[in-house]
């Protein structure tokens, strides 16, 4: 006898919470699927698949039973005569927040829909900032939606594919769910460039024997160099996503073949100590490429992601990404902010993790930015430009690195240091340099910041800022006629 639908997500729900409630479980899923069920899909399936598969990607994170609830319950409100009273009687309070938290406004209320897709976001964002559940189940909802959205209309799917690719796989880098991001990011690239999708994923396809041979040589001449360490470790190799390399070959104006990272090589470890150990002997045994070394285990990505990487010359001098991590931070980096999340015994919500919450202050700042600007169309550029997955990384003349959009300015750097040293900025030294405040920085830039007492922010400062913080507080000055 084949197993059901719903004994396939309850045993998989239980290999990691042998003690859940599957009958709480079993209740949402039968208490969706009658909700939906007069309900169909674009192609056709019952809609309640849709339910069903966003509950699996909340699953395979491992996420507790009120966000497996909620995802299966996630368009209940939106979608049925369901309503918030009836989710909380049914279920629980945290159950019913989630379910709203992700539920979108009355399209109605809005006269276009720039102010509707607006408003969603900033709704979505404040319920995130509560609880960040609520943004992971909304990018689970758009990951099936952008794997099944060949049935739509063309030009509802270049708008999906242009949101996920612009906001959502961007939001699933800045909380570090590198595996989601990249799922967002191809299915929409697919869709927005199909042609140049097909021949890059053609090329790879065609080259992966080779990089595979190519990888496995050198991992066979470093296990025989690192057994010596007598450390655990073990290898793999990691494809970087089509939509990825398709950046960098723009960025760097490069063919795939001349793209040195297509694939890299990961080694992973038990301690900090052994990856710095593992570091030292791949360099003794492969030459480095000069400049190529970053720590990111000393100096995490604003996202907390670690990890050692650096570049070396393989045989035939052919160029080779290799990076080191512990088995933990290789658990981070999959999973990002769902790894972080912890229950008491007794049915708390969650225990004080330091490191959820680190994640979560950059989006907590991002709407504190975002909370002045009421025209739909800035707000939604602001946030595309806070979520960018490009950024660049600068230093202050202490060495402390500063995150920023690319093309930030010195203004945008001084009030990534401080509010105050952004509106008392009279110039600004890079690299020792005098330079304008319009300059645009780079990655690896170390910027001072010239300040004077009674100095405030220029107008004409908004011309040319990238930043939402910066933008926020030079406005917020300007009104306010003093420092913000």
């Amino acid at each position: 006898m084949s197993e059901t639908v719903l004994e396939r997500l309850t045993k998989a729900y239980l290999t990691y919470t042998p003690q859940g409630d599957a009958q709480l479980l079993a209740k949402a899923y039968e208490f969706s699927k009658h909700a939906h069920a007069a309900q169909r899909r674009a192609n056709q399936d019952p809609y309640f698949t849709h339910c069903v598969a966003v509950a699996e990607t909340l699953i395979e994170y491992r996420l507790d039973l009120a966000t497996i609830c909620a995802g299966l319950l996630h368009d209940v409100i939106e979608d049925t005569h369901v309503t918030y009273d009836e989710i909380k009687h049914e279920f629980t309070v945290e159950v019913a927040d989630l379910v709203q938290g992700v539920t979108k406004l009355d399209r109605l209320r809005f006269s276009d829909t720039s102010s509707f897709q607006a408003e969603n976001w900033r709704k979505m964002l404040y319920a995130t900032a509560k609880d960040v559940r609520v943004i992971l189940i909304k990018i689970s909802d758009r990951l099936h939606n952008i794997k099944t959205i060949r049935h739509l209309e063309s030009t509802t799917q270049q708008r999906i594919a242009q949101e996920t690719i612009h906001l959502y796989a961007p939001m699933a880098e800045q909380l570090g769910m590198y595996a989601l991001k990249s799922d967002l990011e191809d299915h929409a690239f697919a869709v927005l460039n199909p042609s140049t999708y097909a021949q890059i994923g053609a090329e790879l396809e065609r080259g992966l024997a080779a990089r595979r041979q190519y990888l496995d040589e050198i991992t066979h001449a470093l296990e025989e160099r690192l057994t010596a360490l007598n450390v655990p470790m073990r290898f793999m190799s990691r494809p970087k996503n089509i939509y990825a390399i398709y950046l960098k070959m723009q960025r760097q104006n490069k063919t795939l073949p001349e793209i040195e990272d297509a694939m890299a090589l990961r080694i992973v470890t038990d301690t900090v100590a052994n990856c710095y150990a593992i570091l030292g002997e791949v360099h003794s045994q492969l030459k480095p490429v000069p400049d190529s070394f970053t720590d990111y285990i000393a100096h995490p990505k604003p996202n907390l992601y670690q990890s050692l990487h650096t570049t070396v010359y393989g045989p035939d001098n052919k160029i080779v990404e290799v990076q080191v991590r512990t088995e933990e931070m290789h658990r981070r980096a999959e999973h990002g902010i769902a790894a972080h999340w912890r229950y008491k015994m007794g049915g708390a919500r969650r225990s004080g993790d330091k490191e959820l919450e680190t994640r979560l202050d950059w989006l907590r700042e991002c709407l504190e930015w975002l909370q002045d600007l009421k025209n739909p169309e800035e707000f939604m550029e602001s946030l595309k430009t806070e979520l960018k997955t490009y950024q660049i990384f600068v230093f202050t003349p202490k060495k402390d690195v500063k995150a920023l959009p690319e093309n930030s300015t010195p203004i945008d750097f001084a009030f990534a240091v401080h509010t105050d040293i952004g509106c008392r900025c009279t110039g600004a030294k890079v690299n020792g340099k005098m330079v304008k405040l319009d300059y645009r920085l780079k990655s690896g830039d170390t910027c001072e910041i010239q300040t004077r007492k009674n100095a405030k922010p220029n107008k004409e400062w908004l011309e040319f800022v990238k930043s939402a913080r910066a933008r926020s507080r030079i406005r917020r000055s300007l009104k306010n006629g003093k420092h913000a």
